[in-house]
């Protein structure tokens, strides 16, 4: 049986039996595990390099650093347009893999020869402080962002094309297995990307505070080299998705005819409307009745150029992106608080008691624990959890998306909750006071954060990708990457106003995070802060998911899933039961 609209590596229909499923996913996850092994120990450690090495201040090294994964999140749309558009899944990988590798080196290269960094200096024992140290400049400090942003541009590139390469494995084909697989997919996609953080944190951090920062981004450039190589292996098993254009032209021309049209009566026949008579590779989706302003893009009036004549399936498409706005808005609003909470978490082991037996926890190691939570979790849910709810609900992946992203954010309040309690109780016990709480007090919100991790963040990635019509499967990937990017720079202004807002309130006058340490500052009201915010995104969330109406009813399997391309869609009343 031949899948339409998917082709194998010399351009012919595809087999079932011999491209795609299982056997081609392996080689995926093999890319993601070996990428995520030198990317995740990079952003979570670049700060102590450009403090450390590069001399920048506090401010500068952590705004730097986030930009990092900023652009990481931006580059990731470049990538998914030029995949859906232009170039196959499979080689914009393989021209984006070079490029991470290059910037890596670069950085190496800078790291390893003097001449390109600052001298050494030790500003604790420098009688003037920071300022007697040499702070990277000039061409050195252009050399540092051209790798800071050459890594990225890969990266982001590598991050979603590998989901939605993966997600083509499991199109189509076998109703009884192939959304199963798919929605399997996307659980062990997270967890390669948990396994490979947590060799990461373990063995490539270790390198590069212990061996030097030249010899930790160059072995972060073998792994990507090592990645790209075993993708290639797997060339002969891909099912690959034909571009269809660029999806983005289409949607705008929507709203430009749209426009253009408004004055037009709506007809009463859909004979009238425009519709492309070519289907080849392409998803033909029948009209739906929401946003009707739109459907004028499609009437046909006689005007045939490019920005007045649109098609009902580009109409769709664009209905499709204004019908998961509210779900992308509210999960920027829920997603806001974890990457705060991690952060201070980690500070919040560094004032307790870390000891392990005779050992000492670095607080930086405790990345680890909701990373080993979180595969855990993965594996229970995906093996037993699931197909427990499959029997018991009828859904393929067990629950809808949005449930499951639902979820997640309660979770994540019940989290912040938690954290608040716990630093109360520490401030409570005074400070000096010996023991100190054990570390282990914050087991419960790093479980917590792990089942956040397992719910929303692969419930967003299988939403967006799922809903996305077949030419936007790259740019659904690179929707939900961007509510992570969004969520981390809005947590930086969140601290800002946050300060700001309270600076006149203490009799020191230091806001609530302007403490010189932990015990100086008032992170438990942040925490509260945060948990009725993240309890007001839930219910927002709550809102949006239960207005949002699926493309497909979940239970209704690959025979009429949605990337049966040329095959039209039926549009579901159903609303997300959260």
């Amino acid at each position: 049986m031949a899948l339409q609209g998917l082709v194998d590596w010399r351009g012919r229909p595809v087999d079932p039996r011999r491209h795609g499923g299982v056997k081609a996913v392996m080689f995926i996850y093999v890319l993601i595990v070996m990428t995520n092994m030198g990317n995740i120990p990079t952003m979570l450690n670049i700060v102590s390099y450009l403090h450390g090495t590069m001399h920048m201040g506090i401010a500068d090294a952590s705004t730097t650093a986030t930009n990092f994964y900023g652009a990481i999140c931006v580059f990731s749309f470049l990538g998914a347009f030029i995949s859906d558009s232009y170039i196959k899944r499979f080689y914009t990988i393989l021209i984006f893999a070079p490029i991470e590798i290059l910037g890596y080196m670069l950085l190496a290269c800078q790291a390893h020869f003097p001449s390109l960094h600052p001298p050494p200096c030790d500003a604790a024992a420098t009688a003037g402080g920071r300022g007697q140290c040499a702070t990277v400049s000039g061409r050195n400090l252009s050399l540092l962002r051209l790798g800071l942003y050459v890594i990225p541009l890969g990266e982001g590139a590598l991050r979603v094309c590998g989901a939605a390469l993966g997600g083509d494995q499991f199109d189509g084909g076998d109703p009884a297995a192939e959304v199963r697989g798919k929605a399997s997919f996307f659980n062990w996609f997270a967890f390669c990307i948990s396994l490979g953080g947590l060799v990461g944190l373990v063995f490539v951090v270790w390198v590069q505070n212990n061996e030097g920062w030249d010899l930790g981004f160059a072995l972060a450039a073998l792994m990507a080299l090592v990645a790209m190589a075993v993708v290639l292996a797997g060339l002969p098993f891909y099912r690959h998705r034909v571009p269809t254009g660029s999806p983005l032209t289409r949607i705008l021309q929507v709203f430009v005819a749209a426009f253009r049209k408004r004055n037009v009566t709506m007809p009463e026949s859909l004979v009238e409307m425009h519709e492309s008579s070519d289907v080849t590779g392409i998803e033909l989706l029948d009209k739906t009745p929401d946003f009707k302003f739109l459907d004028k893009a499609a009437v046909d009036d006689g005007d045939r150029r490019r920005w007045s004549a649109c098609t009902v399936t580009q109409v769709e498409e664009a209905k499709i992106i204004l019908r998961m706005l509210p779900v992308f808005l509210t999960s920027v609003l829920g997603y806001i608080p974890i990457p705060l909470l991690l952060t201070f978490t980690v500070q919040q082991g560094g004032a307790m008691n870390t000891r392990l037996g005779a050992a000492n926890v670095p607080p930086a190691s405790l990345f680890v624990v909701p990373i080993v939570f979180q595969m855990l979790i993965l594996v229970a849910y995906d093996r037993a959890a699931v197909p427990w709810l499959r029997r018991a609900t009828g859904y393929a992946a067990g629950i809808t998306h949005l449930q499951r992203v639902g979820l997640g954010f309660a979770s994540s309040a019940a989290a912040l909750a938690l954290a608040a309690a716990v630093e109360s109780r520490r401030r409570c016990r005074g400070v000096g006071v010996t023991p100190a709480m054990s570390v282990f007090w914050l087991t419960p919100q790093f479980f917590l954060l792990g089942v956040m991790d397992v719910t929303s963040f692969v419930g967003l990635l299988e939403f967006f990708y799922s809903e996305a019509s077949a030419g936007m499967k790259s740019i659904g990937g690179a929707v939900f990457f961007c509510i992570l990017g969004f969520a981390s720079w809005l947590g930086g202004v969140l601290i800002q106003a946050v300060n700001r807002a309270t600076a006149g309130a203490g009799d020191d006058g230091h806001g609530w995070l302007d403490g010189a340490d932990l015990d100086a500052s008032h992170l438990d009201r942040f925490y509260w802060l945060l948990a009725v915010f993240e309890l007001v995104a839930f219910f927002l969330y709550l809102y949006s998911a239960w207005n949002y109406t699926y493309r497909h009813h979940p239970r209704v399997q690959p025979s009429m899933e949605d990337d049966k391309v040329s095959a039209t869609s039926t549009m579901t009343t159903k609303k997300a039961a959260v």
